[in-house]
């Protein structure tokens, strides 16, 4: 992979940060009887929540439920860690992901008309991400691949320039500053698909 593009791939730097703490506190939430699909389930109902306030003109409300939704999002991988990781909570995170990312942008979609173009186009660059993402992890299943950049997985998670932090960080910016929404969308969506086209790279590379 070009290494000029690392800079980007936020998650994989952050991670050697965040585990350390993010562990602890899940073993604790474990050893409390609290499972990572209580985390998932109740960080994406935090999520959605936060794109409803969104679309309802809250958006501080919104950012805080945003940022409530990731880190939940972090601690229900930790507390799997800690206890038991099963391939169907693996399967619910995901789609919680998945289901989240796609909802912020819709919540701006419905604030306000003049945001429901760049709204979808960013959905649709979301979906294509997506779709290469299990794509390669499909394949890398298939082939035994592993990989622990992103910390251990229930299925194989691969690169890309843009990953959950950088999309967070864009949700972030959009909720601070709701007029540029369209150009943050247009730029953002771009990003995502240069991402497929990066990740195709790979497939081409690896699934030889």
């Amino acid at each position: 992979m070009d290494r000029s593009s690392d800079f980007l791939m936020l998650d994989v730097k952050l991670r050697p940060l965040i585990d350390p703490p993010l562990s602890a506190v899940g073993r604790a939430l474990a050893g409390a009887g609290i499972s990572a699909n209580m985390l998932t389930f109740t960080g994406l109902a935090l999520g959605l929540g936060g794109a409803a306030a969104i679309a309802l003109g809250h958006i501080w409300l919104g950012l805080a439920l945003i940022v409530a939704n990731r880190v939940l999002d972090g601690l229900d991988g930790a507390v799997a860690r800690a206890s038991e990781p099963t391939l169907l909570g693996g399967y619910f995170d995901i789609v919680a992901d998945f289901a989240f990312y796609v909802s912020v942008p819709l919540g701006f979609g419905i604030l306000a008309s003049e945001n429901t173009l760049p709204a979808l186009v960013l959905v649709a660059s979301f979906v294509l991400t997506g779709v290469s993402f299990l794509a390669f992890a499909v394949v890398a299943a298939e082939r035994g691949e592993e990989t622990e950049a992103h910390g251990k997985k229930s299925f194989f998670y691969s690169t890309g320039l843009a990953e959950g932090t950088e999309t967070i960080a864009v949700f972030i910016a959009m909720c601070l500053f709701p007029a540029y929404f369209a150009m943050i969308a247009y730029i953002y969506a771009g990003l995502c698909v240069l991402t497929v086209f990066q990740r195709s790279a790979m497939a081409i590379s690896t699934f030889r």
